[in-house]
């Protein structure tokens, strides 16, 4: 079986370098690219075609949810894994609804970063530890449904 190809961006060079760290001894994961900014993200995204981009939320240039929906406009099947320190509703509502696969907390393990991509990898969604998984997610407040009227 062929390694999952991904492109790490993020525009802190020791985290790049901790993602990578973390993944090389995987011979499932193959890093193909890094990306310092959110244009850049962009650009090597569709020079490279990786199956999945591991994005950072909050970089220069362009963010990472503007870079998602960039991407996924001209790369439908990229998987995009969403890596924060951000881990509240707000940012995860968001990150899906542009299309991301996935969200993991910068405060997660290298196991948990690794199962993250192949799940992802694999049409699964994921959700690292502490972020509220899609069943679990409240409505927005203000959004409460109405009880049904039932029939008799």
């Amino acid at each position: 079986m062929l390694p999952i190809t991904v492109l790490l961006a993020d525009d802190h060079q020791l985290i790049r370098d901790g993602l990578r760290s973390c993944l090389k001894h995987d011979a499932a994961i193959k890093i193909i690219g890094e990306a310092r900014n959110g244009r850049e993200a962009v650009k090597l995204t569709k020079k490279l075609c990786p199956a999945v981009v591991v994005m950072d939320i909050s970089m220069p240039v362009l963010n990472g949810l503007e870079a998602t929906q960039e991407i996924l406009a001209a790369l439908p099947k990229t998987k995009i894994l969403v890596l924060s320190t951000y881990s509240d509703d707000g940012y995860i509502d968001r990150a899906l609804l542009l299309g991301a696969a996935g969200y993991l907390s910068k405060d997660s393990s290298a196991h948990d970063l690794a199962r993250a991509i192949r799940d992802v990898h694999q049409g699964k969604m994921f959700f690292g530890p502490g972020a509220p998984k899609p069943a679990q997610r409240r409505k927005p407040a203000g959004k409460a449904e109405r009880p049904r009227k039932t029939a008799g």
